[in-house]
């Protein structure tokens, strides 16, 4: 199992469901730090680069917060210009320099490997926030313990569901690190709905497949979402050779409240990596499923801030330590009401 402390966090290949479930349990102990019932300073003084080289709300604020929340500082970069980067200099100088001023970094880079790249000159460890359509292991890491705490409404577990992936899932990095955790689970049911053009890439499929799950490769949403877990995702317009091409397929893959009624399990499980795409020849995810109770996307980004604390505190060694720095919250905060 991967030792965690001083380790760099840069593929779900380097996770097996022992080290999967020791980050949940870690993550699960983060809930009353990140519900405001306590607060804890266990990485004061310790600071943290957000180095976002690609446009990112969620992502971003979230490895931020996650940081604040066990105490530690952020400095952050966002956009590719404004940083040396668009001087010349390399990831590896880059992260020379970085890795001298901080103690963690979180990275999000348009080209795949990149933040592999970046790691070989870091001397303190780095975090995979997305490299291009290839990767992104803390989105999956969130997901899977969304999926987990969703079916466990149900008295249902991970293993033996039946789950749907549908839309972009060719350049959908968040769907390949996703499929490639569930590989550490068992008899796990695969609908890969997508057009033919959008369809998973083959070294997927291998991957899922050689751990012994039952795929099934279709191109419409009718008749194939009835599934433990429906996860959509969004046309990626922006890794596309163009937008008249990405245009092609927007709005092809919509769901609705109607559409959930007349083709989801009434606990069919509703997720999306977000944004949803709200434009109205998209809407990916409809607004009208606002209020359905089987909507997790929020949850997920709860869950989010509980993974990325989670992977700090495991990475920077405080794991054991955080209840020993709690201080109480003397401002008030609806988070606790929830």
């Amino acid at each position: 199992m991967l030792s965690f402390q001083g380790e760099n966090i840069l593929s779900v290949n380097e996770l097996d469901r022992e080290a999967i479930e020791l980050i949940f349990n870690v993550a699960k102990k983060m809930e009353p730090y990140a519900k405001k019932y306590k607060r804890t300073n266990v990485l004061e003084g310790a600071v943290l680069a957000n180095l976002f080289f690609e446009p990112s709300t969620r992502t971003r604020v979230s490895f931020g917060t996650a940081f604040n929340l066990l105490g530690g500082t952020v400095r952050e970069t966002t956009g590719m210009q404004s940083s040396a980067l668009a001087k010349g200099e390399s990831l590896y100088d880059t992260a020379r320099v970085i890795s001298a001023y901080a103690d963690a970094v979180a990275m999000r880079h348009p080209d795949a490997g990149s933040v592999a790249e970046f790691a070989t000159g870091s001397d303190v460890p780095v975090i995979n926030g997305g490299d291009g359509p290839n990767e992104h292991p803390t989105q999956a890491l969130l997901d899977l313990l969304t999926i987990e705490r969703e079916l466990g409404r149900f008295e249902r577990g991970i293993d033996g569901m039946h789950i749907a992936l549908v839309g972009d899932l060719k350049y959908g990095r968040t769907v390949h690190s996703l499929s490639k955790l569930l590989c550490h689970y068992k008899n796990v049911r695969f609908s890969m709905v997508a057009p033919d053009g959008l369809q998973m890439p083959d070294y997927i499929l291998d991957a899922v497949s050689n751990a012994g799950h039952q795929i099934e490769l279709v191109s419409k949403m009718e008749g194939n979402l009835a599934a433990d877990i429906v996860y959509q995702t969004r046309i990626q317009e922006e890794r596309f050779p163009s937008q008249e091409e990405a245009n092609k397929y927007r709005g092809g893959f919509r769901i609705s409240q109607a559409i959930y009624e007349a083709h989801c399990k009434p606990q069919s499980v509703l997720m999306h990596p977000l944004p949803r795409d709200s434009r109205g020849d998209a809407n990916e995810l409809d607004n009208d499923l606002n209020n359905n109770d089987n909507l997790a996307i929020f949850r997920q980004v709860q869950n989010g801030v509980l993974i990325r604390m989670a992977l700090f505190a495991l990475t920077l060694g405080v794991a054991d330590k955080v209840e020993q720095y709690e201080v109480d919250v003397p401002w008030f905060s609806r988070k606790r009401e929830t």
